[in-house]
């Protein structure tokens, strides 16, 4: 049995213990959170389980489920980067292809789910840490869960283990750039040429600290060095690659968390466009999609960050045998694309953020353009943006998971409109 506080009810109730109270869990919250039968909400639970909850809100298991497995990371229990690390993957494949089955069938939109893609242990490529200065030094890691605890996760089986080893540089550029008693943010990101390290710090950018900034990126091999929304220094370029274009994205910019998640959606999404020569990429970021698309179809990329086209613009220019790639600085949720712009394309690719588009998906069901690839990082905005096509005459097709958030309550998703 693994070793996760599990006992057995002799030995609970052999001794006096805190207040607590038996209870069973009976289901999941699409946050990851056990339900008990009264509606109380317990984290690091499953379904089925019989637990001992104790006043403080922490729970012992008394009967494990069948698919409790021990964490593979020894930061689980103080680190707050995972929630479902207890459970078997296929556990967590089933649960997560769930919450979209239940989003859809909120919206009265039941639909197959064609399959699941999760991205393995140590793939993520892109993180935002937290770095504190301490009496030796500095730490650099995640959160505890629901404070402001910061946990060392020197072993942590989520980063790509070139990320991992850059854990004591961070830990060095904490030092510099944070006071006693403030918190810093280190967003950084693997490239081919090294690491891009942003600094969210409100530590001012003075003439002496450039020059010590630019000598540290030189001495731990940094491609780029950013503090605040500032540049230091590139000591290469941090490129990243979509399709065979070359694109260098500004300082923060959206990336895909995994190289093995994004294949998988750029190669949904190239399948689900086959055929049409015109294709209009709505919030397209640096070219995630318009650029492996551009190789066999002409592309017009919108996006409401002008830096983001500009990266893409120079991406399209400097890889030969690509199509044209237009590109449009344009903020879809005050002026989306209208119904005629919309009709000049054969299909369209849209990946809105969290929210949605709703104001863009009411014309582009007026639109009546023939496909629709639709990228989601939440189902249940998806569920509400999917019903105003399918009830325009679109036919929703099955749905593909995509996992690049191992063992956290976030899920993907991709899938294609078609009219009838």
């Amino acid at each position: 049995m693994p070793d996760i506080g599990i006992a057995s009810p002799a030995a609970f109730w052999g001794r006096k213990r805190r207040p607590s109270r038996m209870t069973q869990i009976q289901d999941m919250t699409h946050h990851g959170m056990g339900r008990t039968e009264d509606g109380t909400l317990v984290p690091r639970v499953l379904p089925g389980e019989v637990i001992d909850l104790l006043e403080d809100g922490t729970a012992r298991i008394l009967t494990p489920s069948p698919d409790r497995v021990s964490p593979p990371c020894r930061h689980f229990k103080t680190c707050g980067g995972c929630a479902m690390q207890h459970a078997s993957d296929d556990f967590v494949a089933t649960w997560k292809a769930g919450i979209v089955e239940r989003a859809l069938s909120g919206q009265h939109l039941p639909t197959a789910i064609s399959g699941i893609t999760s991205s393995p242990p140590k793939s993520r490529r892109r993180a935002k840490l937290s770095g504190r200065r301490t009496k030796k030094g500095a730490m650099v890691g995640f959160h505890t869960r629901a404070s402001d605890t910061l946990t060392a996760v020197p072993d942590c089986q989520l980063l790509h283990p070139r990320l991992t080893a850059l854990i004591p540089t961070l830990e060095a550029l904490t030092v510099i750039a944070a006071s006693r008693k403030s918190e810093v943010g280190l967003t950084v990101t693997d490239s081919r040429a090294g690491a891009d390290v942003m600094v969210e710090t409100d530590k001012a950018l003075t003439p002496e600290l450039r020059i010590i900034l630019a000598q540290f990126a030189q001495t731990h091999q940094l491609a780029r060095l950013v503090w605040g929304d500032e540049p230091v220094v590139t000591i290469s370029a941090p490129v990243q690659h979509f399709g065979r274009a070359a694109v260098v994205p500004p300082p923060g910019a959206f990336l895909q968390a995994t190289a093995h998640g994004e294949a998988a959606l750029v190669a949904a999404v190239s399948e689900m466009v086959k055929g049409a020569s015109r294709i209009v990429d709505l919030f397209a970021g640096c070219g995630t999609f318009s650029l492996p698309l551009a190789e066999r179809a002409e592309v017009h990329a919108v996006e409401s960050e002008a830096a983001m086209l500009e990266a893409l613009d120079r991406g399209w220019r400097g890889t030969p045998g690509l199509k044209r790639v237009t590109t449009e600085a344009r903020d879809l949720f005050r002026r989306p694309l209208l119904e005629d712009e919309l009709a000049r394309f054969d299909a369209i690719v849209i990946d809105p953020p969290r929210a949605g588009a709703e104001a863009q998906i009411a014309l582009i069901a007026a639109a009546k353009v023939p496909t629709v690839a639709m990228v989601s990082c939440n189902p249940i905005t998806f569920a509400r943006d999917a019903r105003k096509l399918v009830e325009a005459g679109y036919i929703l097709h099955p749905v593909q998971v995509v996992d690049q958030f191992l063992w956290s309550p976030h899920v993907e998703l991709v899938t294609r409109f078609t009219l009838y």
